[in-house]
């Protein structure tokens, strides 16, 4: 059998990763089993949950359905991403204070698109909040408590840029 793999080159977290990957396979396979970034889930494979969904600078995208190739040239974050070493991030610090991740499976993809947001608008409505996660389902919380986590991460993000 001939070996049909590629060498790629993806900046992800802020660093560069070279590696052989089947061309056929998604941004997601390549993530968790090239990269061992296993902090981005496997849900539906087909576009609906949002689990899959990472950064492609700065933009939320379903790696599910993302060939590496297409996003060669971005900068990919992933959850483990986030965190500055030991320091969380406010979205991940205010979705353990207010109880947002239950099972947990779906909130790496709500992080990075929470991220989005807040990036762009530091300070959205509750229906801002609605429509940049409406990609992302979950199961367990019926989405309360991830929307005041996602207020309390803006409010946490505007204290901090006060002190700044």
């Amino acid at each position: 059998m001939t070996d049909t793999k590629t060498m790629l080159t993806l900046r992800v977290n802020g660093d560069p990763h070279t590696f052989a990957a089947e061309p056929h396979h998604t941004l997601l396979e390549v993530l968790r089993e090239e990269l061992d970034l296993t902090g981005t889930k496997h849900g539906c494979e087909l576009g609906e949950c949002g689990a899959c969904t990472v950064l492609a600078d700065g933009v939320p995208i379903l790696s599910c359905l993302t060939l590496p190739q297409q996003v060669a040239h971005a900068d990919i974050t992933t959850v483990e991403g986030l965190a500055k070493g030991p320091q969380l991030h406010p979205l991940q610090t205010a979705f353990a204070e207010e109880g947002a991740a239950q099972c947990g499976y779906c909130t790496p993809g709500i992080l990075l698109s929470a991220k989005a947001l807040l990036d762009a608008n530091p300070r959205p409505t509750r229906d801002e909040i609605a429509q940049a996660i409406s990609g992302n389902l979950c199961r367990c919380t019926g989405y309360t408590a991830i929307y005041e986590a996602i207020e309390k991460a803006a409010e946490m993000s505007a204290k901090a840029a006060q002190r700044v």
